[in-house]
């Protein structure tokens, strides 16, 4: 798991090898089980996740008590809850562990220290953040413009690997449509692949 966190880090920053390992022995590396709730809608959270391996699922309970996934990360995604503005900064999310997964796992109370010992981590974390905003942005964008049809091949382009490896239910609710809205668009694709 170390090898991908030393890749990882060869890409946003340009430490040398001495100075990614004094970080990644700092690093907490931690297994969860398929099914382990990492952060509950209506916790404060005190951790944030980096996936080595795994996926997990971010989703709500709205007002009516259905569950609205409204994303999955997965392999060399970051999970950072961004509640500072809120008074009580509880999470507005579950975060649902999907299969067995690895993660780095931060302390955000700690988060201060590392950055203090080592600048470039947050360098690194800045760039990784802004990188992924930019990518959450456009994905947005897209999806609001977009067909259920559109978002599906979009989603068949962009992340292939969530078809086989979340539910239906979960996909169809994660591009805002019904399951048999999700399987008679996939009947039609696979029909015609155009």
């Amino acid at each position: 798991m170390k090898n991908i966190l030393y890749k990882y880090m060869s890409r946003w920053t340009s430490l040398n090898e001495e100075d990614q390992q004094v970080i990644v022995d700092q690093i907490r590396i931690e297994e969860f089980k398929k099914g382990t709730v990492l952060i509950k809608q209506g916790d404060v959270p005190t951790k944030c996740y980096f996936i080595l391996k795994g996926c997990v699922r971010q989703y709500a309970i709205d007002e009516d008590g259905r569950e609205v996934t409204f994303n999955f990360y997965t392999e060399e995604q970051a999970i950072a809850i961004f509640n500072h503005h809120k008074p009580d900064k509880s999470s507005d999310y579950t975060f649902k562990c999907m299969e067995d997964s690895a993660m780095v796992v931060g302390d955000l109370d700690m988060e201060k220290d590392m950055y203090i010992k080592h600048p470039q981590l947050e360098t690194m974390t800045r760039r990784m953040i802004e990188e992924n905003f930019s990518q959450v942005q456009e994905e947005f964008a897209a999806f609001i413009a977009s067909s259920p049809e559109e978002r599906f091949k979009t989603l068949q382009i962009k992340r292939p690997s969530l078809i086989d490896r979340v539910p239906q239910h979960q996909l169809s609710s994660y591009l805002g449509i019904t399951p048999e809205s999700l399987s008679r668009i996939k009947k039609r694709i696979y029909q015609d692949p155009r």
